[in-house]
């Protein structure tokens, strides 16, 4: 996020480079990276001659070149931005030639994304001499929440921990999906305002009180009357809990489950490294080690395999998700 931030900072302040390679497996800062050079660099008046957008499954490496050598028309500099590059990772490398020596009138934007730039070969070496080179990182679930804080933040808004790990599981690691959420709530919610499980239930859609992120919690403390209510709703709510989501979501926690046990270090800031989850969550993972013993957990982690395989319709009648939700919930508690 910081280094993101940073090469805005630059351009804004007129550090302009000729290349900007932007690779990685978090579509997020790339997309926004290249938004910003592609509204804000030039002025209006001058890109319809002197802004290029061109995508990877429809150009060669010769193709991009040749648009890159141009000479800008009125303007102090053009900019190309070859978006979904990665389909040219066959031939990638032959850029090399271009990125050695580039037209310094030209800014030359590639969006890179779900791809790795091999270090080992020039391509890399050269842009890190020539440009600039950013990897978008994929977050890891432990530290989506700490993004949205952060995110909000700088928008002028703060957030509940409840409500930012509510977001996060219902999420998931998808930022752009996430801020588009964010966006929402500020079209609704005055500035300076703290967003709270309530304003997300009412504003987004998601349930503050029958939730995978409430189920999972009920069923580590074995409160059966409580698991019952949110698996009602859910069957009552197919489209918005769908079956295999809410299977896979106790799966993982379930496995995390079985990795605490097996750690000789129960401390509450080694769980959350060892598990790479939010020091929020050890807790719950105490209380369910406690109601779960390791060889039930593995028991269970087989159970949910299998109810995995009878939502997808393998090896059974199709049920209901109400009949699928039931099952589930006898077969872990």
């Amino acid at each position: 996020m910081d280094e993101a931030k940073q090469i805005v900072t630059d351009i804004k302040n007129g550090k302009i480079k000729p290349i900007y390679f932007l690779f990685g497996e978090e579509p997020y800062y790339i997309d926004a990276i290249a938004s910003y050079i592609e509204k804000k660099l030039l002025a209006e008046e001058e890109k319809g001659f002197n802004q290029m957008v061109l995508y990877g499954k429809d150009v060669t490496i010769d193709d991009i070149v040749a648009n890159a050598k141009r000479y800008p028309m009125m303007a102090e500099r053009q900019v190309v931005i070859v978006k979904e590059a990665q389909h040219l990772v066959r031939t990638i490398e032959d850029l090399t030639s271009y990125v050695d020596n580039p037209q310094m009138s030209t800014v030359l934007v590639v969006c890179y994304k779900y791809k790795k730039l091999d270090k080992r070969k020039k391509l890399y070496k050269s842009v890190q001499k020539a440009g600039v080179l950013f990897e978008s990182k994929k977050l890891y679930e432990n530290k989506v929440s700490d993004w949205i804080r952060k995110n909000l933040q700088g928008r002028g808004y703060s957030i509940s921990h409840k409500a930012a790990i509510l977001l996060t599981e219902y999420l998931g690691t998808d930022l752009s999906r996430i801020s588009k959420e964010i966006e929402k709530l500020q079209l609704v919610l005055p500035k300076q305002s703290e967003i709270t499980p309530a304003d997300i239930e009412a504003h987004i859609g998601i349930s503050k009180d029958y939730n995978n992120f409430e189920l999972k919690k009920a069923i580590g403390e074995r409160d059966v009357l409580k698991a019952t209510r949110i698996i009602n709703y859910f069957s009552q709510n197919p489209k918005d809990n769908p079956f295999v989501l809410t299977v896979t979501l106790l799966h993982s926690f379930f496995t995390q489950l079985l990795q605490y046990h097996g750690l000789n270090d129960h401390s509450p800031k080694s769980v959350a490294s060892a598990l790479r989850i939010n020091p929020y969550f050890v807790g719950e993972f105490q209380t369910a080690a406690r109601n779960y013993p390791m060889k039930k957990v593995s028991g269970i982690i087989s159970s949910l395999r299998e109810m995995d395989l009878k939502g997808k319709g393998v090896g059974a009648n199709v049920n209901s998700q109400a009949d699928l939700l039931k099952e589930l919930l006898v077969k872990i508690i």
